[in-house]
Order: C-alpha cells, then sequence, then structure tokens
C-alpha cells in the first residue's frame, strides 16, 4: 500500500482505529474522536506503515505481555512473517500492575520502531487474564 493509501485508511478510521492500530493501542482503543484532516501528523510515523498481519501480530505478542511478564521485564516483536516490506520492531516493557475490583490493570511502555522512527506509547489495560484485556480510558 502507498503511503497516502496508508494515511487515507488511517483518517478513514479516525482516532479509535488509529489506536486500534498502535496497540493494540492499536488493538484495544476506545477513545474520542478527532477531526481526520487533524491526523496528517501521522504521516510517515512507524504508525502509518502498520498493515493487517502486523496489528494481528503485535496483539498476540500484547496479550503474551500483558500475561506473562513482570514489570520492568522487556519483550521484543518483529514483524517478520506478516508480508510487510517495512521491517518493524517494538519492544513491549509492563510499567505497573495494580488491582481496581476483579481486574487486573497494567501500564505497559511500548517503543514501536520503522524505517529509522520511534514512537513511544505508555497505553493501560485492565482485564481477568487470557484475552479479555481492554484499554483503559484516562
Amino acid at each position: 500500500m502507498f503511503a497516502t493509501e496508508r494515511r487515507n485508511a488511517l483518517l478513514k478510521r479516525g482516532v479509535r482505529g488509529v489506536c486500534m492500530a498502535v496497540l493494540p493501542a492499536l488493538l484495544l482503543a476506545n477513545t474520542a474522536t478527532v477531526k481526520a484532516s487533524n491526523l496528517n501528523f501521522l504521516d510517515d510515523t512507524p504508525m502509518s506503515y502498520l498493515e493487517k498481519e502486523d496489528i494481528e501480530s503485535i496483539k498476540r505478542a500484547l496479550i503474551v505481555v500483558l500475561n506473562t511478564k513482570q514489570i520492568g521485564e522487556a519483550s521484543r516483536w518483529t514483524n517478520d512473517g506478516t508480508g510487510n516490506i517495512v521491517k518493524m520492531t517494538a519492544t513491549m516493557t509492563p510499567e505497573s500492575t495494580n488491582r481496581e475490583g476483579d481486574r487486573t490493570c497494567r501500564g505497559v511502555a511500548v517503543v514501536l520502531v520503522a524505517k529509522g522512527q520511534s514512537m513511544d506509547l505508555h497505553p493501560q489495560f485492565c482485564g481477568t487474564g487470557g484475552t479479555d484485556w481492554t484499554l483503559k480510558k484516562r
């Protein structure tokens, strides 16, 4: 997909879709909608190079991090095998863990890298374990 087509696809999805693309943040987002014209700053950022297969792969990796990694224990993801010609990596490191009722909430530092650029993300997810993690609204 050309960069312009990627940007247009992101613009059509709005912030909710963009966040889901990033983590899943890319994955599990549920945020306010912003006018699409304000998303031009995403051109040529690592997030703009994510393809559907990358998103699915990073979602699976993030769930493993949320379920198994200790605070400060980094996990590395690559998009090898997804078919994307743009090579991407991510380092995901849990930053915090706390309980909210019957749910566990975890903050994760994510550094997404593509084409020599990086994006730092700090989403927080809550769930009961397994695959039910959801992005926590701030």
